[in-house]
């Protein structure tokens, strides 16, 4: 009987020494985290986002239509751009097919898995939609809506996030970089993968958009609003990761207009009631050509979509590496 007492006694130990190994090993990871205004984040090139901006919005691409040929090539260029930068397919392949209203489609999607074992099924989606309108009604000799700001600008953002995630090869959970198409039809990409991914059993903890970065906001304190601003925790985590701006606030129009539930962060808070939110600097006054064919690279300013990349990078690090983001008590539908 002494004996079994010893064994037992002397596996509690073991289980015991494990589990501290374990919080120690985890606490120190959580440390990192915390300090990670120390880290020396990336700093995201306007060149590069230049070059992105203008050749998702050059008129050989006819305005992205979903379905069509300049849509094709704007999925080949950011699986490319992903190849080059070392993000791996996700699920085997860049493209994420689904169908849309008839039409053929596909998401262009990339994943840097985990590195922490306890953590990397946890998965963080970054996304932008990369499609627009594509060839409409002609105003002096020009039909092609380029869709620059919108939203070349935000597939920009986030290819410039993906960079720096490799740069600094730090993730404790997955990172699934998601560019969709037909958002422009009704959200039909993002709510396919997020459909998808709920119906194949993954675990996403938050979902994290851009939308429109191209122009400053004009005489705001903050540097981007945020979409459900009330409805999570998201902007004040953001906030306190970054101690040098304000990195985003709460926009009234925002609420007005009800754009949490008009942008690809929606499905994904449907699907996995997680925050989901968009960040965001058109602010309604400081750009005229939404849906127009005015909306040209010329009017990008892509020193301010480096600034913002910048601004949010720290944020984007605690997300994907820190304590889960939360939800409010009233979980809100709209922004009010």
């Amino acid at each position: 009987m002494k004996k079994i007492l010893s064994i037992l006694f002397i596996a509690f130990l073991l289980v015991a020494c494990g589990s501290q190994k374990k919080a120690d090993r985890i606490g120190q990871a959580l440390d990192k985290v915390n300090k990670s205004t120390e880290i020396k984040m990336p700093k995201a090139s306007p060149i590069q986002i230049a070059q992105d901006v203008a050749f998702l919005a050059s008129d050989d691409l006819k305005g992205r239509d979903t379905g069509s040929e300049g849509i094709e090539k704007a999925a080949i260029y950011i699986s490319e751009r992903f190849q080059e930068m070392g993000v791996n397919p996700f699920k085997g392949s860049y493209m994420d097919d689904f169908q849309a209203k008839g039409t053929e489609a596909f998401n262009v999607v990339g994943v840097i898995t985990g590195s922490d074992k306890d953590m990397l099924d946890e998965i963080v989606v970054i996304g932008a939609h990369y499609d627009h309108i594509g060839v409409m009604q002609g105003v002096q000799g020009d039909s092609i809506a380029n869709g620059a700001n919108d939203n070349a600008t935000g597939t920009a953002t986030v290819l410039a996030i993906a960079e720096n995630f490799k740069k600094l090869e730090f993730n404790r959970r997955t990172v699934v970089f998601a560019l969709f198409s037909a958002e422009e039809k009704g959200l039909i990409g993002s709510k396919h993968l997020a459909q998808r991914m709920k119906k194949e059993g993954m675990n996403v903890v938050a979902m994290i958009n851009f939308e429109m970065t191209g122009t400053p906001m004009i005489d705001s304190p903050f540097i981007t609003y945020v979409t459900g601003h009330d409805g999570s925790n998201m902007a004040a985590v953001f906030n306190e990761a970054n101690e040098d701006v304000t990195v985003t606030g709460k926009l009234e129009k925002a609420a007005e207009f009800n754009l949490f539930m008009r942008s690809d962060n929606y499905p994904f808070f449907q699907e996995f009631n997680v925050p989901s939110q968009t960040f965001c600097t058109f602010d309604f006054t400081n750009f005229d050509h939404y849906h127009k064919v005015g909306d040209e690279t010329s009017l990008v300013n892509t020193g301010h979509m480096a600034n913002v990349v910048d601004a949010v990078m720290p944020g984007v690090f605690k997300v994907v590496n820190g304590e889960k983001l939360k939800l409010t008590p009233q979980q809100p539908t709209t922004d009010e």
